[in-house]
């Protein structure tokens, strides 16, 4: 009873503040989507379709409140390939695989090995983002013209001065809604939003993919469904993570795969393009109140309205207003402490964070820069505890202390000398921790080393090793 009643006050606790927070969401969600369409190889309106359904189902079954789920770039580099190869219906049938292995991934909980990512990492990945998002934004900044810049200018002036006036509306709605008004009162030629692509010309249709069933097509989309099965939950997870710090409170990260799951079921079968969590959309519903599942809702429900009921109007909004948003979401998503604390933080975790960082903008792959990160924490971690074990030599005992496993196994072995003894040896591991099957095989090889000699080895205090690899 008291999990049903925290569900229904995620959804009631301040409902104008929430649909506000998803308005502005709703507006830095529509150039990504249009641009990671284009980016998969599909017109705009399926990434606009996916948006709007994988928002409505995550609403109502994600693990973390105030996420926004959508269309994300990361899916559509996983997703062009098959789209450019075997054409958009096969893609649609790759999403409904792809949400099928991630319910798979909640019932599993695989959101635990969320713990084996360093924080390194994941400031990594949100200074990634920041930089990916601005850069999203570059071709329209680039190519704006005199009267664009003035726009942007005046679009970036609006969002930081407005909350000097009020901040019951959000300055990005501002922003929209009175550059929208003087471009066209006084006829200010810019590009708008009509101009990025064919627009959603009604409702979602539900339809199965028109692909022939069988091994083929399973031969066809099994690697890539599992491809963005795995990119999608990780960029979900790592953005939950985000909101997680921002807000103070909790998510659910099995709850969350499983929400996701069937969130790109629905999406496939209704023409639209697999998705995950969207961090710099999320980082601003976030910044403008939205705590609850409302204003995911909210953002998705007021995303089709716009693509469809009121279509003229948006296709007149400057594009230009929604790249001073983006650009504000790209500042606020940067992690500006990380760069201050660089001189005061480990030399190693600086590394692992710029790697991250390096790799995902090289590739344009986050996965690829997350995993980057874990591995290199990993080694350096490994590094670090075995380089803490010392083997201390009396005579003829040896006392070991520290971790004995894979990474510190040869130093261990090393640290033994035979030629130095001309009788019974002692080896204490009272003071150490085997962790593995190398470590038992090390100590196998240091009394082999003295059985060569003709030398007998006592071992003291030996402890069966905790893990296997």
């Amino acid at each position: 009873m008291s999990s049903t009643r925290h569900y229904l006050r995620q959804w009631r606790e301040n409902p104008v503040r929430e649909i506000l927070a998803g308005a502005v969401a709703t507006f830095a969600l529509i150039p990504e989507v249009i641009a990671f369409s284009f980016t998969a190889g599909v017109d705009p309106a399926v990434g606009l379709y996916a948006s709007f359904v994988i928002s409505i189902v995550i609403a109502l079954f994600g693990g973390r409140p105030a996420m926004i789920s959508a269309a994300a770039g990361s899916v559509a580099l996983v997703a062009a390939p098959l789209v450019r190869e075997h054409g958009v219906q096969y893609l649609f049938a790759a999403g409904i695989l792809a949400g099928g292995f991630q319910i798979l991934f909640g019932f599993a909980r695989l959101s635990s090995l969320m713990r084996y990512v360093s924080n390194s990492v994941r400031t990594g990945f949100v200074n990634a983002l920041a930089v990916l998002i601005f850069a999203a934004q570059l071709p329209h900044i680039l190519h704006a013209g005199a009267a664009g810049y003035a726009v942007l200018a005046a679009g970036l002036a609006i969002i930081y001065l407005a909350p000097r006036l009020t901040t019951r509306i959000p300055a990005p709605l501002i922003c929209v809604v009175v550059l929208t008004a003087l471009c066209s009162a006084f006829g200010i030629d810019v590009p708008k939003v009509a101009d990025l692509g064919r627009l959603p010309e009604g409702l979602p249709v539900f339809a199965l993919p028109d692909v022939p069933p069988g091994l083929e097509l399973l031969n066809v989309i099994f690697l890539p469904a599992l491809a963005i099965a795995m990119v999608g939950l990780l960029e979900s997870l790592m953005t939950a993570g985000v909101v997680d710090d921002q807000t103070g409170t909790p998510s659910n990260g099995d709850a969350e795969a499983r929400g996701l799951g069937l969130a790109n079921i629905a999406a496939s079968l209704f023409g639209g393009i697999a998705g995950c969590g969207m961090i710099g959309q999320t980082v601003s519903n976030v910044k403008y109140g939205g705590r609850g599942r409302l204003s995911t809702l909210a953002a998705g429900g007021l995303l089709l309205l716009l693509m469809v009921a009121m279509k003229d109007v948006v296709s007149q909004v400057p594009v230009a207003a929604l790249v001073a948003i983006m650009v504000m979401v790209s500042i606020d998503t940067l992690d500006w402490g990380s760069l201050r604390r660089l001189r005061g933080t480990p030399a190693l975790s600086n590394l692992v964070m710029l790697a991250t960082v390096a790799v995902t903008l090289i590739s344009h792959n986050l996965s690829l820069g997350v995993l980057v990160g874990v591995l290199m924490s990993g080694v350096f971690f490994a590094a670090k505890v075995a380089a803490m074990q010392h083997v201390r030599r009396e005579g003829d005992t040896y006392t070991v202390e520290g971790q004995l496993f894979f990474a510190s196994a040869d130093a261990f072995i090393a640290a033994f000398d035979p030629i130095d003894h001309d009788g019974p040896v002692t080896i204490d591991l009272s003071a150490a921790q085997l962790w593995d099957i190398t470590a038992l095989a090390a100590v196998e090889k240091v009394k082999d080393r003295f059985a060569r000699h003709g030398l007998p080895v006592t071992i003291v205090g030996l402890s069966a090793p905790r893990g296997v690899s």
